[in-house]
């Protein structure tokens, strides 16, 4: 069979080329031509022949919400939505090292019981190596088969005749098809083996997840190329040093994006956190200065964690904001408000801020937390171990309402604290239910005072 013809197209404007070329002659955009395949060849994937489809009513399509397929381990079906949808293509990215095949071979193993045969293929390591990997994790399952293959041909070949209940693809980056000259992690390589699984998949409606690399750019050869074409994308977060990981749905067209997971690396594994609110308070240290306790909502569930910060006359003209688990950008706004709008004098010093246990909070309900930090290590006097802080600023130092008020409370009275301090605009009814000891605030000046008293 000739070797289908291929072609260089930028992905910007369209424009082909037959020979690659670092700028585009079309948009003068630079590393934007990617190598496409021309033609496709028949049946390359399974696939039907033309013409066999037909248009339906939509009243009279079936729905398949009952039949997900529930992933034993709690935090990921969570993240998923409640299970893995039949035919679905679910990517899981992050950091080399970060957990990603320890988790899908995990996942794997536990789906065995449940929808019969799992082929796991891993074009990066060996079946003897996958063995090992499986004894040190307690990994062991009849229903559980591994395959180490890097042509994706032979791959799809296998699993047409295992029929499997699951595919799991470790990487993404590792596997190649004969018909793109390219090597085996490039952009075109990385599109169309991801585009031969989803035809694959989906008439058989069977799930593949696939693993893949996030580089530094997170582009070439990295899951953000195929976030257009999966059907979840979820990402393994977390400090390779520490022992807490956080996936976290980025793209999810069968359910929430807000949902994330909690699971702490260990020896044997990952393991689920259940109740993530007390796994990151634990270690806290009430007594200390510039630490004070946010209630975060991640899609329904609130989590409490210690929000950190240091401040300390700089050595330099330039003083320096660092924050990790926040936005940089964020911490520089409320550093300005507080020297606006509170007086506090905060030109002249370094501030660094930090989210204890890994969690990155992306949502303006943080917003007071971080200041009344901020000004407890400024003025260094704690804040009040069992009072917790929610609330938005504003750039003129008002305090507005966040969503869930209810629920974030409930979780903090539950887990012993005992006063919050929330905005003055929030409904009156909201709190009423968790006997907390509430202060309602107008502005954030008035909140540290509240709580540095």
């Amino acid at each position: 069979m000739a070797k289908p013809r291929t072609s260089f197209v930028c992905q910007q404007c369209g424009t082909s080329s037959p020979a690659y070329l670092g700028r585009c002659p079309g948009c003068s955009g630079w590393n934007t031509m990617v190598e496409t395949i021309e033609e496709r060849r028949a049946g390359a994937a399974g696939g039907k022949p033309r013409g066999n489809a037909r248009a339906q009513a939509l009243s009279l399509v079936g729905s398949s919400a009952a039949e997900r397929i529930q992933v034993p381990i709690q935090e990921l079906d969570r993240v998923l939505g409640g299970g893995l949808v039949p035919g679905s293509l679910v990517l899981i990215g992050g950091d080399p090292g970060i957990g990603k095949s320890t988790l899908v071979l995990q996942t794997a193993s536990a789906l065995g019981d449940t929808v019969g045969t799992v082929l796991y293929v891993s074009a990066e390591e060996s079946a003897q190596q996958i063995k090992l990997r499986a004894d040190r994790l307690g990994v062991a399952s009849d229903n559980l088969w591994v395959l180490s293959e890097t042509d994706l041909t032979d791959v799809l070949a296998t699993a047409e005749e295992q029929r499997p209940g699951l595919l799991v693809i470790d990487s993404i980056q590792t596997v190649s098809v004969d018909e793109i000259s390219s090597a085996a992690g490039s952009v075109s390589q990385v599109r169309e083996c991801t585009a031969r699984l989803m035809e694959w998949a989906k008439p058989r409606n069977t799930p593949v997840m696939i693993v893949g690399h996030v580089t530094k750019e997170g582009t070439i050869a990295g899951p953000r190329v195929l976030e257009h074409m999966v059907d979840a994308v979820l990402y393994l977060e977390g400090d390779r040093h520490h022992q807490y990981r956080i996936l976290r749905a980025v793209k999810n067209r069968f359910g929430s994006t807000d949902e994330v997971g909690v699971f702490e690396m260990a020896d044997v594994g990952l393991r689920e956190v259940r109740n993530p609110s007390e796994a990151f308070l634990e270690e806290r240290d009430g007594s200390a200065s510039g630490s004070t306790v946010a209630v975060t909502v991640e899609g329904t569930r609130p989590i409490l964690v210690e929000v950190q910060a240091l401040t300390t006359s700089t050595a330099f003209g330039m003083p320096r904001r660092s924050a990790n688990g926040f936005e940089t950008n964020r911490l520089q706004l409320l550093v300005a408000v507080l020297q606006k709008r509170v007086g506090l004098g905060l030109g002249a010093q370094d501030i660094y801020a930090n989210v204890v246990g890994g969690l990155r909070i992306t949502e303006p309900a943080a917003d007071l937390p971080l200041a009344l930090a901020v000004a407890s290590s400024f003025r260094d006097r704690r804040v009040e171990p069992r009072t917790v802080a929610v609330g938005e600023i504003g750039l003129s130092g008002e305090l507005r309402s966040v969503g869930q008020l209810e629920r974030r409370l409930l979780e903090a009275k539950r887990l012993g604290f005992e006063r919050a301090i929330i905005p003055a605009s929030t409904p009156r009814q909201d709190g009423t239910k968790t006997d907390l000891a509430v202060t309602r605030v107008a502005s954030v000046g008035d909140a540290i005072e509240a709580a540095l008293g």
